[in-house]
């Protein structure tokens, strides 16, 4: 069962490192770069600021979509084109940690559950 807020099988979490302030890549490029994170089991997931990418935006990235934590380079890397993340609910300061909130971020990705 796809499990959005879960890290992939073979995906190392971090293993406790702090990845705020990595780069994020999607697979067609840079993204931004990580404004906060969780590691909570079963919600787990990444704040991202996209800078001039997107002026002004944040998104949230549930741990089910990042591919590989790359502390050397430190880079996040994201299994979602930028389109797909453009398109991803608004993110709202105020309300990005309620379970509605959660549930439409988790349903939107659950249709890209598949790797590109």
């Amino acid at each position: 069962m796809y499990e959005p807020w879960s890290y992939q099988e073979g995906v190392a979490s971090g293993a406790g490192v702090s990845v705020i302030g990595f780069d994020v890549e999607a697979v067609d490029g840079k993204i931004g770069e990580v404004d906060e994170q969780s590691d909570a089991v079963g919600d787990a997931y990444i704040v991202v600021d996209t800078g001039f990418w997107i002026f002004g935006k944040k998104v949230i990235m549930p741990a089910s979509t990042i591919t590989e934590i790359d502390p050397q380079q430190r880079k996040v890397f994201l299994a979602r084109t930028k389109e797909e993340i453009k398109n991803a609910p608004e993110f709202d300061q105020d309300t990005y940690k309620d379970p509605a909130y959660r549930e439409q971020v988790g349903n939107y990705y659950t249709g890209y559950n598949q790797l590109p």
